[in-house]
């Protein structure tokens, strides 16, 4: 297959730049505990400081993977799959997605919200960065809003962003990994002062999987 086929393939959501693909425990937010299949698609020009798998920012590290085989793979697992990044959004995934549904399978996404809404999703966690704030369509698409609290300041972008998502949107409060032992506390004190929120943990690396 050329390059040129590829790009054409990539550029409808046929093809992916695919990372990494595993089946495991979500260990965030709403559905913690839920078995699920990832699929991690290279590609992120966020560029948060702290992000853990800094290895997926640059796509063509990522072999171009045909969507239909990253579908076939899902399918021998859980109900429920997981589209991440990297930035997913990045990439047109109404294919993915469509596939995905004709399965059977339940689409959740994690994602920054900062491109163009694709896909067809049953769940949408949208964690916004300062860096690259979400576009209108990915706030009003927010079931789910996870902010990563790594200093004090977070708090108060924490509650700017969720003035922009909708009423029945579930907010969480999160430690960045590398700062839990310090921003821990202070956010189960915020979350009892402000129990609009809720703490999500990083429960997956607790229980060392990944």
């Amino acid at each position: 297959m050329s390059n040129v086929s590829n790009k054409e393939l990539i550029a409808s959501g046929k093809m992916l730049p695919l990372m990494e693909e595993f089946y495991t425990i979500q260990g965030e937010g709403s559905y913690t505990g839920t078995a699920a299949y990832f699929i991690r698609i290279g590609g992120c020009d966020v560029g948060c400081h702290w992000c853990d798998v800094k290895e997926s920012w640059n796509a063509e590290l990522h072999p171009p993977t045909l969507t239909s085989t990253i579908v076939d793979h899902a399918k021998s697992y859980a109900k429920t799959v997981v589209v991440t990044g990297g930035e997913p959004l990045m990439w047109s995934l109404d294919h993915l997605t469509d596939l995905l549904k004709n399965a059977g399978l339940r689409t959740h996404i994690e994602t920054s919200g900062a491109y163009a809404l694709s896909g067809n999703w049953d769940w949408f966690c949208l964690s916004p960065k300062k860096t690259k704030l979400p576009i209108d369509e990915c706030y009003k698409a927010a079931d789910e809003l996870k902010m990563i609290v790594h200093n004090s300041n977070d708090f108060l972008f924490a509650e700017q962003q969720a003035a922009k998502v909708g009423k029945n949107c579930e907010l969480y409060l999160q430690p960045e990994w590398s700062k839990k032992e310090k921003m821990t506390p202070l956010i189960i004190d915020y979350v009892m002062k402000n129990p609009k929120w809720k703490i999500s943990l990083q429960t997956h690396k607790y229980l060392n999987i990944p």
